[in-house]
């Protein structure tokens, strides 16, 4: 891991796992509304949205940036509120 990664960030064989913490999901059609914008960002693998936790764990071939996740999910309808510790 280089200096320049951001700690909630974890590498692994399968890529880089980031863990969102995201305000207003309530159900499993909010969980797919962020699930859908997410995954069309480049690099992204896989995502899984859960509403009662407010995560949204990323896993991508690279480090993403935070604007763009966070404009996915604006686009969504819902708030990114930062990384979980």
């Amino acid at each position: 891991m280089t200096s320049e990664t951001p700690t909630e960030s974890r590498h692994s064989a399968d890529g880089i796992t980031t863990v969102y913490t995201v305000t207003g999901m309530t159900c499993g059609h909010c969980e797919g509304a962020v699930t859908e914008e997410v995954s069309a960002l480049d690099g992204v693998t896989s995502v899984k949205a859960e509403a009662a936790s407010g995560q949204v764990t990323v896993v991508s071939t690279t480090a993403l940036d935070d604007e763009a996740v966070r404009a996915a999910i604006d686009e969504a309808g819902y708030e990114l509120t930062g990384r979980a510790a």
